[in-house]
């Protein structure tokens, strides 16, 4: 992924079968300060994030209520954190709850917490 294009696309496999038949695409829009999450041209959940000089604080989580149930969210945001890990050397800050949650479930990612401290 390059931080030289407005927005990052790649398909990403989905866990469970979502009402489209069509993967989800991943995108990062930082012009909006947000990933989302698309089938075809329809946003199905969106992560926004707010950069506070060497810190990117996760703000909120959304997936459409259509979409719910489907793994979407956890999808979302490894995918978040993933680019943020590849791209960036900001230190990760949780404050949407199901961030939160998200990073407390999965060991490997709690290293962005305290990374550039």
């Amino acid at each position: 992924m390059t931080t030289d294009s407005p927005t990052t696309e790649s398909t990403t496999p989905a866990d469970a079968t979502t009402q489209d038949t069509a993967r989800p695409t991943f995108r990062h829009e930082p012009a909006l300060s947000r990933y989302s999450l698309l089938f075809g041209d329809t946003t199905a959940g969106f992560a926004d994030y707010e950069i506070d000089g060497s810190r990117v604080l996760f703000t909120h989580v959304e997936v459409d209520p259509r979409h719910r149930g489907e793994g979407l969210a956890s999808i979302l945001v490894e995918q978040a954190l993933d680019d943020m890990r590849e791209r960036t050397d900001l230190t990760v800050v949780a404050v949407c709850p199901y961030v939160v949650a998200w990073i407390d479930k999965h060991a490997e990612y709690q290293d962005l917490l305290t990374r550039g401290r």
